[in-house]
């Protein structure tokens, strides 16, 4: 007897927007195979800080209303965190103000309201958001996704009809490997270096950006560690670790917390975020009657997203 494969899945991409997509296919009783080339411990997401916040992404509308859908998820999480690696952690938002962001925030975020000269030295956001502690995150996604009946293959696909051939949908989860893959030049690299050090008592996270030097200080205190950062490169590949860059990212942080200046570097991560002018989140119906769907190009709002654009992604995938 042949088996019925009208409810098979392949997704193609392991970091934190194909695993989250595979759990919500599996959930709603698809047999779901994930294919990746590198373990989710090896993507992108696995380096990012990772703090919820509608961060360079488009179309912005969409882009909010996937991130609050996301948020409901990170807040059910933070119960637990030391499984999920989620937590509600309190902190400033730096050069944000409450009338920029509109109705959406202020409905949505108890308690976010202006921050004071005491906790920033500019014009802030106090606000308590999840902050995800990425190896755990994924970790908790893979297994979830198992239990769910799913399978992960670390294979390498050089062309989409490699899947096509053995499942009737595909989800297009590559990230950056998407402008290969599926040939689109608007995907392109912004490379993120973060230096991590040992927590000499921050437990407040803070984001600041300097408009006039281009750059993006932030603070992340996770259980085990502090991440520093940032860099916002666009169209740099390189993943080797830059010592003048690390030494000007602690210099930057210390600004605003000093004992970071003296605190015992564990590591360096670099990761290439896959940005795209707008996201990537939508049907092809291929030749003998297959489904594509496409899910990538979120740029730094990967996690921030990844719970709206997978359902969105389901629904296309058996809409």
């Amino acid at each position: 007897m042949t088996r019925d494969r009208s409810g098979d899945v392949i997704v193609v991409g392991s970091g934190v927007i194909g695993l989250t997509t595979a759990v919500v296919l599996a959930e709603s009783g698809r047999r779901v195979r994930v294919w990746t080339r590198e373990p989710a411990g090896g993507t992108t997401s696995a380096v990012a800080g990772a703090l919820w916040w509608p961060y360079s992404v488009e179309p912005l509308e969409l882009a909010r209303a996937w991130a609050l859908e996301s948020l409901s998820v990170y807040e059910e999480l933070a119960a637990r965190p030391d499984e999920t690696g989620v937590r509600m952690v309190e902190g400033v938002m730096g050069e944000s103000r409450l009338d920029e962001q509109g109705p959406w925030a202020a409905a949505r975020l108890p308690g976010l309201r202006a921050s004071t000269p005491e906790e920033y030295a500019g014009t802030g956001l106090w606000a308590r958001l999840p902050l995800i502690d990425m190896p755990v995150q994924l970790r908790w996604l893979r297994e979830r996704f198992l239990r769910a009946g799913g399978t992960v293959s670390v294979r390498a696909v050089t062309d989409l009809v490699e899947a096509e051939a053995e499942a009737p949908v595909v989800v297009n989860c590559t990230g950056l490997g998407a402008r290969e893959l599926v040939a689109d030049p608007a995907v392109r690299p912004v490379r993120g270096q973060l230096v991590i050090v040992e927590n000499p008592g921050v437990r407040n996270w803070l984001v600041s950006t300097d408009a006039v030097a281009g750059t993006t200080t932030y603070l992340f205190p996770q259980p085990d560690r502090l991440v520093l950062g940032g860099t916002t490169e666009v169209d740099e590949w390189s993943l080797t670790p830059d010592p003048a860059v690390a030494a000007r990212i602690v210099e930057r942080c210390a600004r605003f917390w000093p004992a970071v200046a003296g605190a015992r570097v564990l590591g360096h991560r670099v990761g290439l975020r896959p940005s795209r002018p707008v996201v990537r989140l939508e049907r092809e119906v291929r030749g003998g009657g297959g489904v594509l769907v496409h899910n990538y190009g979120h740029g730094g709002a990967g996690v921030t997203v990844a719970w709206g654009c997978a359902r969105v992604a389901a629904g296309l995938a058996f809409g």
